[in-house]
Formats: structure tokens, C-alpha cells, sequence
């Protein structure tokens, strides 16, 4: 299919989000002191096609949605917010609770493709939605 001369194919948009909070994960039985990051969340959508306005979706709408979903965490202590009061709260975990959060809130034609959570410079976990995954 052709838009204005070039070839459709598919289309991401990434939005960034950060926010601070500590934690304490258990590895190997211990449970590590508690400490705190800057957390970097990096969300990408999906489409194969374009709503009217020829947009996959609206930039600030992502935002406000992915602000909802982070704003428990801010200044916060894992451990004791859910659903990480049940959960270790790992990098891989906090990636998984926002894909699935966010899963509700992206509607078509876009679709979540993934979140990545990074804790610290050169350490980040990223969910991937499709492929048998829960998104």
C-alpha cells in the first residue's frame, strides 16, 4: 500500500518515561540491601496501518497513559508497593507489570511491541509482547 508515494511498512513510536524508586531483590535465597535508581522505562508501539489523521496513535496520550502507570512507583520502595509487595521486585518484573498494564491502555491501530526498564547505565530488562508472551 502506498502513502503519499512510499511504501507502507510497519511503524513504531517510543516513548520515555523515568522515574525513582528503590528496591531490595532476592538473589539466591538473600535479599540484597535496599538501594535506589533512576529508573528509565522505553515503551514502543506498533502498527501495520495508520488512523485517519496519519498517526499510529497520539504521542501525548502514550505519555499521560504511561505516566499513570509509573506514578505508584515515584519515590517510592518496591518492596512495599504493589504488586511488587508480593513480587521480587526485579527489572524483569517491573518491565513485565507495565507492558501488562499498558496492554489495556493502546488501542488500535497501535499495539504494545515492548518495554524496556533500565536500573542503571548498561542494565536494563526489556518485555517483549507477541510470540506467545502475555501482551
Amino acid at each position: 500500500m502506498a502513502i503519499d508515494g512510499y511504501t507502507q511498512k510497519m511503524f513504531e513510536l517510543e516513548i520515555h518515561r523515568s522515574f525513582s524508586a528503590a528496591h531490595a531483590i532476592v538473589i539466591g535465597g538473600a535479599r540484597e540491601p535496599l538501594h535506589g535508581h533512576d529508573w528509565q522505562v522505553d515503551m514502543v508501539v506498533e502498527a501495520e496501518a495508520l488512523d485517519a489523521e496519519g498517526m499510529v496513535c497520539d504521542f501525548h496520550a502514550l505519555e499521560r497513559a504511561l505516566g499513570e502507570v509509573i506514578a505508584p512507583f515515584r519515590s517510592r520502595n518496591l518492596n512495599e508497593t504493589a504488586p511488587f509487595t508480593r513480587l521480587n521486585p526485579t527489572a524483569e518484573l517491573v518491565a513485565k507489570h507495565i507492558a501488562l498494564e499498558m496492554t489495556t491502555r493502546v488501542g488500535p491501530p497501535a499495539r504494545l511491541k515492548s518495554v524496556r526498564v533500565t536500573e542503571a547505565p548498561g542494565c536494563s530488562a526489556k518485555f517483549l509482547c507477541g510470540s506467545g508472551s502475555t501482551c
